[in-house]
């Protein structure tokens, strides 16, 4: 029995960030613009299509970005902005299917296969979908149709910006054979190293080649990789996608050396990260800390947490010793940049009315902090140990 085909898109918005800042600030438009950066030590979280004419790229060190581009502007992130567009975004997508898997605040899978009777064909419901988001939203969208989620999202990715391609089984050759194989997920650049030595440098190299030399370099994997070069590809799209893990982290303008600093900052971290815990209604099995050194060589240590809490003085207890005890082992290390990460998450459970404050997930001043600065701002209270003496 053949399985009907599908009909999924995949929305991602040019430019995000950047266009966020460009559409809010006139200034701003049509020149090179990088959202991140706000110091020569960080790196670039969104770049305007202006600013990739030279090369310029998200997770380059900002300083590369301004060596290729002498008159680049800079701007801080601001994610409030983005969250606000992105729930937008999401309500137009959901206006259209229930079925619609977010990747990010800007990307999503939409499964609109049950749609086309309401509201057309895929294209159409595509067009549509890219008009509210201009009208509503003030920017643009790329869109690919397909009948699955690999190849919508290698559609979406050809003609950007603000584009919208539809590539079915019957151009798959046409479209796909020629397209460089880093296309098809899963393959980074030291597997693209490995396949340029075997001469495969393009999707049709990949579908074709023998298994004899595919095999060393994906084993078991090597069926499935050659089926995404032939655009097969049968995951659903899950509407549903639980966090995972929430984590913050900084790199610092300075190397930070004394330990009281670092405490200090890791403080600060804890505090973004449990608030977010707690905005989430979820509490933390494992803490993590992330440490890079000057020399960007980066470490981790985690530690389990029982039972799961989101108080910020649990969760600092934690990453303060797990930090001593990295300390003890690197005496003298200088640190550029503090993470602190929170995995195996759960919802949180009623607590025992009767229980004293340690054995709750987070405490009352937590929920009173939480309120205080969701009405008046992330500054608008703090720890004594967070300032900077």
């Amino acid at each position: 029995m053949t399985t009907p085909a599908r009909s999924i898109l995949h929305v991602d918005m040019d430019a995000f960030y950047a266009s966020v800042e460009q559409r809010d600030n006139p200034e701003l438009r049509g020149k090179p613009l990088v959202v991140g950066g706000g110091t020569n030590r960080g790196v670039v979280a969104a770049a305007s299509y202006e600013a990739r004419k030279f090369g310029i790229r998200s997770a380059m060190p900002i300083v590369e970005a301004i060596r290729r581009c002498d008159h680049l502007l800079r701007v801080k992130p601001r994610m409030s902005h983005y969250k606000q567009a992105s729930q937008i975004l999401f309500t137009i997508f959901r206006d259209f299917t229930p079925l619609v898997e977010g990747l990010s605040l800007d990307e999503a899978f939409l499964d609109v296969t049950s749609s086309v009777k309401l509201f057309g064909s895929p294209e159409n419901i595509a067009a549509s979908i890219k008009t509210r988001v201009r009208q509503e939203t003030g920017l643009t969208a790329s869109v690919g149709v397909a009948e699955n989620k690999l190849v919508a999202k290698i559609a979406s990715d050809l003609d950007k910006p603000d584009g919208l391609t539809v590539l079915m089984p019957n151009a798959y050759r046409e479209k796909l054979d020629p397209l460089p194989v880093r296309v098809i997920p899963g393959i980074g650049r030291e597997t693209l190293k490995r396949l340029a030595r075997i001469g495969v440098s393009s999707v049709r190299d990949l579908r074709v080649a023998e298994d004899r030399d595919l095999e060393p370099i994906f084993g078991r994997f090597t069926q499935k990789t050659r089926d995404r070069a032939a655009g097969i590809d049968d995951r659903p799209v899950v509407p549903s996608r639980e966090e995972k893990s929430i984590s913050t982290e900084e790199t610092y303008d300075q190397d930070l050396s004394r330990p009281a600093d670092m405490e200090r900052e890791l403080l600060r971290l804890t505090e973004r990260t449990a608030a977010r815990l707690r905005k989430a209604s979820l509490c933390a099995g494992t803490v993590q800390v992330k440490i890079r050194r000057a020399d960007f060589t980066t470490y981790t240590r985690q530690r389990s947490i029982k039972p799961p809490a989101s108080g910020t003085n649990q969760l600092y207890t934690i990453t303060k010793d797990l930090l001593a005890a990295w300390l003890a082992s690197n005496p003298g290390a200088r640190v550029r940049l503090l993470g602190v990460g929170c995995g195996k998450l759960a919802p949180v459970e009623q607590g025992d009315l009767f229980a004293n404050e340690h054995s709750q997930n987070h405490s009352i001043i937590d929920e009173t902090v939480d309120e205080i600065r969701e009405k008046f701002g992330s500054l608008s209270l703090g720890r004594a140990k967070t300032l900077n003496r």
